[in-house]
């Protein structure tokens, strides 16, 4: 305990004695973990929508129009065979219209056809967006021609959603390399400029160090005062950072959520644990640039 005394007491002399430089690491610090906070949960947020909409991509087997609702229900056995399929939902001429009718918004256009122009169709839910066009594949294989041909004469027509899951796949793949690029270039920055906080400190100790060094002290007995001095520095920008983030969350993401969809999504994740994630990425960020700089110091 008394050694663990001394250390800490090195430290925060250490942090008194260079504290320009000190604030400047922290500031650092806090940008970086603001910085985080809004992107771990920004990339969540954007990873859960993709799979939700993902989890809504399916194939229309659109029926001819002159078939029955029974004859066509009748194919959804041979349509649940199909690999890769997940589930099929059957969808009735009257049902398909009341669809419409909810998209328009007015009854009016609907109640001037005449008749239900609209066909008895199924809803193909694959078991893995992946698999939308293996499963086209199967419900329209290649006739004598080599041209893709319905699998039943009932059927008009197959619909999927292969350029909306290319779409997703593209956007969300653009979307996480830019965060985990930005993540990197941002942990490098505390990096550097923790290290060049610690290497002020220990140049103007350089003697003292110096000294230790000659009467017999080890390296970590020498090192230790460092990183718990880049601990503190991490410790004291993530919680002004978590302080900022808490505010935030109060002011403007709660009050928010009831409006937009993406902002309610914010509210799924866990604070505290998001808390804990970017108080020990802080810590770990700092003793590492505290540990790599000194390492230089020591080869004598």
């Amino acid at each position: 305990m008394a050694r663990l005394g001394f250390f800490l007491h090195e430290a925060v002399r250490a942090l008194r004695r260079s504290a320009a430089p000190s604030v400047a690491a922290i500031v650092t610090i806090v940008v970086t973990v603001l910085l985080l906070g809004v992107l771990i949960p920004v990339l969540q947020t954007t990873q859960g929508k993709t799979e939700e909409v993902r989890d809504q991509l399916l194939l229309k087997v659109f029926g001819v129009v002159e078939a029955k609702d029974d004859e066509i229900k009748g194919l959804k056995g041979q349509v649940a065979k199909v690999p890769h399929v997940d589930r099929v939902e059957f969808v009735s001429k009257q049902e398909g219209l009341r669809i419409l009718k909810e998209r328009l918004g007015d009854d009016d256009i609907t109640e001037e056809l005449h008749g239900n122009p609209l066909p008895a169709a199924f809803n193909v839910y694959p078991d893995d967006a992946d698999n939308l066009e293996a499963i086209r594949n199967d419900l329209e294989p290649p006739n004598s021609k080599g041209e893709p041909e319905p699998f039943s004469p009932l059927v008009e027509d197959v619909e999927d959603s292969r350029d909306e899951a290319s779409k997703i796949r593209a956007v969300t793949g653009a979307i996480k390399i830019v965060l985990l690029a930005i993540t990197g270039l941002l942990l490098v920055a505390s990096l550097g400029l923790v290290g060049n906080t610690i290497r002020l400190s220990i140049y103007a100790r350089r003697r003292e160090v110096e000294v230790m060094r000659l009467v017999g002290a080890t390296n970590w007995f020498i090192r230790w005062p460092f990183i718990i001095e880049g601990l503190v520095v991490g410790l004291l920008g993530a919680a002004s950072a978590v302080g900022i983030l808490w505010l935030g969350k109060v002011t403007i993401v709660d009050p928010l959520s009831d409006r937009f969809a993406l902002v309610a999504a914010q509210n799924t994740i866990d604070f505290i644990p998001l808390v804990a994630v970017l108080i020990a990425c802080a810590m770990a960020v700092s003793a590492l640039g505290s540990g790599i700089t000194l390492r230089r110091f020591l080869q004598v």
